[in-house]
């Protein structure tokens, strides 16, 4: 079995506009690195925001372990959107049928 790259790139970054937390996120986001996105969450989440978007335009892939973040994330802030999923992650999306579940923003 291939071991995971743990210097597969993966940048975030967070922001508050108009009162709205939004992470951006670019790279691959996989088991090997999805610990610093749980932790931003946490900090969102800690903060009370009631909205929050993920802007997933630059993620490059994304597997289970990605896919599990953001269901716990709206498990944790009431309300989820993800913002310009790139084409790859749009594919993962539809096919695990997460696009009934969140807001997809063009």
């Amino acid at each position: 079995m291939a071991e995971l790259d743990p210097s597969t790139e993966l940048t975030i970054e967070t922001a508050v506009e108009d009162g709205v937390a939004v992470v951006s996120i670019d790279g691959e986001l996989d088991s090997g690195n999805v610990d610093t996105l749980t932790e931003a969450i946490a900090a969102i989440a800690a903060n009370r925001r009631e909205r929050l978007v993920f802007d997933l335009a630059r993620l490059r892939f994304m597997d289970s372990a990605g896919i599990a973040v953001l269901i716990n994330a709206a498990r944790e802030i009431a309300t989820v959107e993800l913002r310009n999923p790139s084409p790859i992650v749009r594919r993962v999306l539809e096919a695990t049928g997460l696009m009934s579940v969140f807001e997809v923003l063009p």
